[in-house]
């Protein structure tokens, strides 16, 4: 199966350097808007089967012009859903963004037994992924896109894709609207085909951040 992977477009807690992570969450800003119209054109070419997303709304909204697209209902899955921040929800301040990011790095690192304070174990985040992914599959599309969330794409991806473990992908940004393709299924695995750390729209290499947001921010390895 051929598994693209977006992360949603811009949102206010985005711009406001916010760990907003609880459902349905934030919408979309209108620069988050252009992005998310930006996607068909990206995806031209591709033979897609179905589209889903998490259950928040950013992902929703985000999906919804590539449906009208093609003319395809996205289906929101429940585990697909940010890397809960639990104690650390909606915190601006560096010291929280640094803990957060640092776990995170930690999880990469393979010491998956530590727990967000208040939130999820990396084996939990895990384990809810794989179940949606699995969900993706059962479904027979050949080709699927989901809508997800900056830093659970990034962590899945470098736990189940087989081709970079040797990488520092865990380390690199995933800005708004930026795409991972992947190859291959949960039972003989999977491969990243392309990785695109570039945002659909609104994004250039003289924006002041262009990570949008701590979530999409790389991973601490301090």
């Amino acid at each position: 199966m051929r598994l693209i992977l977006i992360r949603h477009g811009e949102t206010p807690a985005n711009v406001q350097g916010s760990l907003d992570t609880t459902l349905p969450g934030p919408g979309l800003t209108d620069r988050g808007v252009e992005q998310a119209e930006a996607i068909p054109a990206a995806l031209h070419g591709e033979q897609i089967d179905g589209l889903w997303t998490s259950r928040a709304l950013r992902t929703k909204q985000t999906i919804a012009p590539l449906a009208e697209h093609l003319g395809i209902e996205p289906q929101a899955l429940p585990g697909t859903h940010e890397i809960q921040a639990g104690e650390l929800e909606k915190r601006t301040d560096p010291d929280s963004i640094h803990a957060y990011l640092k776990l995170l790095g930690d999880w990469a690192e393979g010491d998956l037994d530590q727990r967000v304070p208040g939130g999820e174990t990396g084996h939990e985040v895990l384990d809810r992924y794989d179940d949606s992914v699995a969900r993706i599959e059962a479904s027979g599309a050949r080709t699927a896109v989901m809508v997800s969330h900056g830093a659970v794409i990034r962590f899945w991806t470098y736990q189940r894709a087989d081709n970079i473990k040797d990488t520092d992908l865990a380390v690199e940004p995933l800005p708004n609207t930026g795409i991972v393709v992947l190859e291959g299924d949960s039972d003989e695995g999977w491969s990243v085909v392309s990785w695109l750390g570039t945002a659909l729209a609104g994004t250039g290499p003289d924006d002041p951040d262009p990570y949008d947001g701590p979530t999409g921010h790389p991973f601490d390895e301090d």
